[in-house]
């Protein structure tokens, strides 16, 4: 029997996150491309200056809406023959509105681009905003928010939200709105704020893919280029205040059988020097199945089947400041409320004294730089990401540097830039479970004020 031989390894190929080419276009369109050989899936992403706060008083989940009706028709298409406009040419357009605001994102096989970006542009130029299809769009949005309410992990994220930050702040309420605020909207409030907030002077698109060979030039004349608007002015971001004193606030679910957790507070966004460090000890503190709170927690003592630490952007300003959520989240039994919360707030305090190892730092550093390459395979990848770097106000080359700057951090500064994040006294903590059961273990834990609020 002949075998083949054994395959050998390659010599390592250098990699660094693509470098786009950024234009604008005679309608002031800021575009951002890059060239990606072998994509034949070109991913498109348009960021609109449509912040949720500038959404009108009384009208929260007002951007949700809109996002959602671009691809409800046209002044070409009804919204059934716009959907099978896009299914003709194999693409797919999803839109979102957050904090920073609405963003349009759109995938399609590069033969069909021209095709695709002039649905796009259609959407955007002239959208329908029908009165019958917001009138569906309101009613799925109000049938979505029970389910959402009932969920513990959204529950908590809720409450966690209005607890750090005041009341008049829109980071405080539900991005998406409340019933309350979402019955209120009707196709003259979406056209209304169309109209005060979507020009293409204040929007980029992002266009990533295999380009070779294509005129983009030519396509986008012909799509995004005919999109019409007046100047406009970048809205104003107003500041994110907190207010992180170390307590506790059970949402009351009688019976629960499990206890969802939720512990945060407000840190520096990726403009901050810290962030590189930051990100290197969130990642050893619970960022992965081996990283030290799942050691703990669930390996060690079976509370759960995984806890995370996570660093999530609010919002971002050009003048290179804004905020981050800073959070640890996961789930547990109700007996194990108490002894979990115990052995996490162990983690916290002895991360503190002993810092992190040479060896978890390698850890986070190989599976957060090594596997890069990886990650942005495809270019929806690629294409998210410069899209975060834009709505955060970074340069374009961010991302790329953050690599390098992640590379060379050390574990004393990993260690300084986790602790400071997560200090043990200043941590809300947002507990979804039974009061009943579980709020005098958690006071005997003495790791803040304790709260009750029904779910």
């Amino acid at each position: 029997m002949d075998l083949h031989p054994q395959p050998a390894g390659g010599a390592p190929r250098p990699w660094a996150f693509p470098a786009p080419e950024r234009t604008t276009l005679d309608n002031g369109l800021t575009v951002l491309t890059c060239h990606r050989p072998g994509q034949q899936v070109v991913a498109v992403e348009v960021l609109l200056d449509s912040p949720l706060d500038t959404e009108p008083e009384g009208l929260d989940g007002l951007a949700t809406i809109m996002a959602r009706a671009f691809s409800e028709g046209t002044d070409r298409d009804s919204a059934e023959e716009f959907a099978a406009e896009l299914e003709r040419c194999g693409a797919t357009l999803d839109a979102f509105a957050d904090h920073p605001g609405v963003r349009l994102s759109l995938e399609v096989p590069v033969s069909r681009l021209e095709k695709a970006l002039g649905l796009l542009a259609d959407a955007l130029r002239a959208p329908a905003f029908a009165e019958a299809e917001i009138e569906r769009l309101v009613r799925n949005r109000l049938d979505e928010i029970p389910h959402e309410q009932a969920n513990p992990a959204r529950r908590a994220a809720k409450e966690l939200s209005r607890q750090l930050f005041p009341a008049g702040s829109r980071v405080s309420r539900p991005r998406q709105g409340t019933e309350e605020t979402v019955e209120r909207i009707d196709a003259a409030a979406v056209r209304a704020f169309y109209e005060r907030h979507v020009r293409p002077a204040t929007a980029t698109a992002v266009i990533v893919g295999d380009l070779e060979g294509t005129d983009l030039g030519a396509l986008l004349a012909g799509s995004l280029g005919a999109w019409q608007g007046d100047a406009g002015q970048p809205n104003p971001v107003p500041p994110v205040t907190a207010d992180d004193t170390g307590r506790v606030v059970i949402v009351d679910r009688p019976g629960a059988v499990q206890t969802q957790l939720l512990i945060g507070r407000v840190g520096p966004d990726r403009h901050d020097r810290v962030w590189p460090a930051q990100v290197l000890g969130t990642y050893s503190l619970g960022g992965t199945l081996t990283s030290r709170l799942d050691r703990v927690l669930r390996e060690e003592k079976g509370y759960t089947y995984g806890v995370r630490s996570f660093a999530q952007v609010l919002r971002s300003t050009p003048e290179g400041a804004g905020a981050a959520m800073l959070a640890i989240s996961g789930s547990v039994d109700t007996e194990s409320t108490g002894p979990a919360l115990d052995d996490l707030w162990k983690v916290l305090r002895t991360l503190a004294a002993e810092g992190l190892t040479d060896a978890e730092l390698d850890t986070a550093v190989q599976n957060l730089v090594g596997v890069a390459p990886l990650k942005y395979e495809t270019a929806a990848a690629v294409a998210s990401t410069l899209a975060d770097q834009v709505e955060q106000h970074l340069p374009d080359d961010f991302q790329a540097r953050l690599y390098r700057m992640m590379a060379e951090t050390g574990a004393t500064e990993a260690t300084a830039a986790v602790v400071s994040a997560f200090p043990a006294d200043r941590l809300v903590t947002v507990l979804v479970g039974d009061a009943s059961r579980i709020a005098e273990p958690v006071r005997a834990l003495g790791i803040g004020e304790v709260s009750v609020v029904t779910g």
